[in-house]
């Protein structure tokens, strides 16, 4: 009950806090906008767009259009790929940052986001979030392919409808589901190249879609009274430590597994089993020591669930490089 108690009184803390901060917005426009330069409405928009996510997101695009093409992808095609998909990626992100700006008010990690701190009235922030979309679609079908514009525009509404405007706030299983938006990149890649879906692409889908639940619980943990308070269920929320972190090794072994299973589908060289094999044992190694930390009783900070989190990110990075060496090399 004290704990429930400490972490409402926070919850009633920020909100308070925020609700101070959009009286005086409202009170004095020039708070928030008037008295912004040029750069600062600039770097305001960008950030609607979560360039960090970006990066991920476009970290499993281009290896699989280096691997589609089985070399070099062409330079045009490849180009106009990755700049429509950055502009969809920004779109689906800057919905997020509209729907979402209630919750994100109330997070310690999110508050400073633009729509928080009010530095893009909702009407341009919709605006822009609109023309993304369009320029994206546009971009992906004249410079690569109508199929690989129809699938990013599929992403992005699986993001912004069934993810941020129902899973995230209505169930602990949001992210398990909710990140399919975040396992298109791989297809849009391949389909960019050979303009056809095949089970090469399909199986770096499920590698993602595996990945993502063991990140963003591991994430979830360091902000578990964040989330608590902005009432969204995430999975350590709802659940004990020893629950989550053993189905964060279940999709652990699932993610290496299908990672392996590429290997013939794809007929790759020998060097991407062996980054595939020595950078899984390594994602492995953390995940079952994060179950054991928290066997042991440890919580919070003493589980170290961010020692997984960082390493999910290099694992992710590493693995797609060697997708995009290995047809380099064989």
């Amino acid at each position: 009950m004290t704990t429930h108690s400490t972490v409402r009184n926070a919850a009633t803390a920020v909100r308070d806090g925020a609700a101070g901060r959009a009286v005086d917005a409202v009170a004095d426009p020039e708070l928030h906008l008037g008295r912004a330069n040029t750069a600062d409405v600039v770097k305001a928009y960008v950030a609607l767009t979560k360039p960090r996510i970006i990066e991920l997101l476009l970290t499993t695009t281009l290896p699989v259009m280096f691997l589609a093409a089985k070399g070099l992808p062409p330079l045009g095609v490849a180009t106009w790929t990755m700049l429509g998909g950055m502009l969809s990626a920004g779109s689906a992100n800057a919905f997020n940052c509209i729907l979402d700006a209630d919750i994100d008010e109330k997070m310690r990690r999110t508050r400073r986001r633009p729509m928080p701190r009010h530095q893009v009235p909702a009407r341009n922030a919709w605006i822009f979030a609109v023309a993304l979309a369009v320029v994206s679609t546009l971009m992906l079908g004249l410079g690569a392919n109508w199929l690989s514009a129809g699938l990013a525009l599929a992403a992005n509404a699986f993001y912004v409808f069934v993810y941020t405007m129902w899973l995230k706030r209505s169930t602990s299983q949001n992210i398990v589901w909710g990140g399919i938006a975040g396992c298109f990149p791989p297809l849009i890649g391949w389909t960019a190249i050979t303009g056809r879906v095949d089970w090469t692409p399909l199986i770096l889908f499920l590698v993602v879609f595996f990945w993502t639940p063991p990140h963003t619980w591991a994430l979830a943990f360091r902000y578990r009274e964040d989330y608590a308070a902005a009432e969204v269920p995430m999975l350590p929320v709802v659940m004990d430590a020893v629950g989550v972190c053993r189905r964060i090794l279940a999709y652990s072994v699932a993610t290496v597994a299908t990672t392996l299973a590429l290997w013939p589908v794809a007929h790759t060289g020998w060097l991407y089993p062996l980054v595939a094999i020595v950078s899984g044992a390594v994602f492995l190694w953390e995940a079952v020591q994060l179950l054991l930390r928290a066997k042991a009783g440890k919580r919070d900070a003493e589980l170290k669930a961010m020692r997984l989190f960082h390493w999910s990110n290099s694992y992710l990075a590493i693995l797609f490089l060697a997708i995009a060496i290995d047809p380099l090399v064989f």
